[in-house]
């Protein structure tokens, strides 16, 4: 039969596969799934604003109602105050113009 060393080859073998497993596990794919995850998140996120936009424009509310809708969306650790998303289409609405002129 097999002797007592061999066995503890095995056993030995079998346990240091089984921390390298747990190892690249927990050290790198759940890492790399976690920051996949969150950029999901994100494009959803954007993804949704854009739809909520689209969705105040097509049922015929002012342009400045629209991006209200969408700025309501964005989540609040990045979302934009009021004031900045004013100011942001009061400068995209000049440039506009400046290009048409």
């Amino acid at each position: 039969g097999a002797g007592t060393g061999e066995i503890g080859e095995k056993v030995g073998a079998a346990l240091v596969g089984t921390f390298l497993g747990i190892l690249l596990s927990y050290g790198f794919v759940q890492p790399v799934a976690a920051n996949l995850e969150h950029r999901v998140t994100e494009e959803l996120n954007i993804e949704q604003a854009i739809k909520a936009g689209l969705l105040a424009t097509q049922k015929g509310f002012a342009p400045a109602i629209a991006v209200e809708f969408a700025r309501r969306v964005v989540p609040d650790e990045v979302r934009p105050s009021f004031e900045e998303t004013e100011q942001l289409c009061r400068e995209a609405r000049s440039e506009s113009q400046a290009a048409a002129a």
